[in-house]
């Protein structure tokens, strides 16, 4: 119900001309009776309400998550729907908007509890035979059935773990370093795909001296594009650091540009990650165009400068990316919690698949665990070790 109102403090002194909102539990996003102040958005407009809503007894602002963690604690939402809310609220690019969503409407949570359901069915089925033991041939028609559900149950979720983490990897995003000795054009580089300018250009050697960071949306896909220090041997013992810096985040980049101004340049790079030579300064000599040289590898040569070569470079970043990513947007799993429990089921159900013959209460037990571990993954059972940590990571009043 939507009323206007003249908002008025403990002094019946006016506060501004408002809507109020009425929304009675249960029947509401957290599940309790919620009132919300529809006001005008000026900084003195909210610190009168504030002062006047503080004045009453056992009222309080809202910590960070409350509001969801309410939601959560009454039943509105599973503890996957309660991450794929901040997962949402936290989406840089519309990819990871729409990966969000389909947490947050339920996806994996309803597939969750889909198995749960058929974890206990097949336990019943189990403990049944258990139960009716001495009735000759029933444990086995019994028990045959129960694990034709097992065997079909780990299949699925063990189709859902084949995904490689590429949900995970949507959320956290692509890194990719452009490293290379000093003096390349590496920071003229990074201001060419920010498309503005996020670091220091320079003709003198060793100008960037720590790690600059951007976060760039590449046709959707999230990517942070990191400057590094320009790689070289140095008595400078700021300049060490920020190679020695340079160095370590390259190796931990999911790819690596290593720019350079020849094309006969040494590749000084450690990491494990797919590297891409780029040569640069092509406008101070002979034109080239970009060659590939096989998935997951390239040579390109540019003028971050003058721009040529660097659309085609940007190119092939967007497909690295959509074969980095592969199917994400068809994956059901979005976090390593997510992940891990899952993992735990199938080893329960694999375990339950293998003892069995050494007894059918050690495969009820099995199918126990790993239906307590989906219970784990919908928030339902024995999970107050994470709650704060997964609700705290929300903003203030969500």
């Amino acid at each position: 119900m939507a009323t206007r109102a003249l908002l008025r403090d403990v002094g019946q002194r006016p506060i501004d001309d408002a809507v109020v909102l009425w929304f009675p539990g249960p029947a509401n996003a957290t599940g309790e009776d919620v009132a919300e102040f529809h006001v005008h958005g000026g900084r003195a407009v909210l610190a009168a309400l504030f002062a006047a809503l503080s004045a009453f007894a056992d009222v309080r602002s809202a910590e960070p998550g409350e509001f969801t963690r309410r939601a959560f604690e009454n039943g509105k939402l599973d503890l996957t729907e309660a991450e794929g809310l901040d997962d949402l609220i936290h989406a840089d690019t519309d990819r990871q908007r729409h990966q969000a969503l389909r947490q947050l409407k339920g996806l994996l949570g309803d597939r969750a509890r889909d198995w749960r359901a058929r974890i206990i069915e097949a336990s019943a089925l189990i403990e049944a035979g258990i139960d009716f033991s001495d009735e000759g041939d029933v444990p086995a028609e019994l028990i045959a059935p129960a694990l034709a559900k097992v065997k079909a149950l780990l299949f699925e979720i063990e189709e859902v773990l084949a995904g490689q983490g590429r949900s995970e990897r949507l959320r956290d995003g692509l890194v990719v370093a452009i490293a290379g000795p000093p003096n390349v054009g590496k920071s003229t580089l990074m201001n060419q795909l920010a498309r503005r300018e996020v670091a220091i250009v320079s003709p003198h050697a060793g100008t960037t001296r720590d790690v600059i960071e951007v976060q760039l949306d590449l046709d959707g896909y999230p990517v942070t594009v990191i400057d590094t220090a320009g790689i070289r041997e140095t008595d400078d013992p700021v300049e060490q650091e920020g190679v020695r810096r340079a160095r370590a985040r390259a190796a931990d980049a999911d790819l690596v540009l290593w720019l350079s101004d020849s094309s006969q340049a040494a590749i000084d790079h450690d990491g494990s990650a797919p590297i891409w030579k780029v040569r640069n300064k092509i406008d101070l000599g002979a034109a080239g165009r970009p060659l590939a040289e096989g998935p997951g590898q390239g040579s390109f040569q540019i003028s971050a400068s003058r721009g040529d070569g660097v659309l085609e470079l940007i190119s092939a970043l967007v497909e690295f990316a959509q074969t980095y990513f592969g199917g994400s947007e068809s994956g059901l799993i979005g976090r390593t919690r997510q992940r891990k429990l899952l993992e735990d089921v199938a080893a329960g159900l694999r375990r339950c698949l293998t003892v069995v013959g050494e007894g059918e209460e050690l495969a009820a037990e099995e199918l126990r665990t790993a239906a307590h571990s989906l219970g784990r993954l919908l928030g339902r059972v024995d999970v107050e070790d994470i709650l704060d940590v997964i609700f705290r990571e929300f903003c203030v009043g969500k």
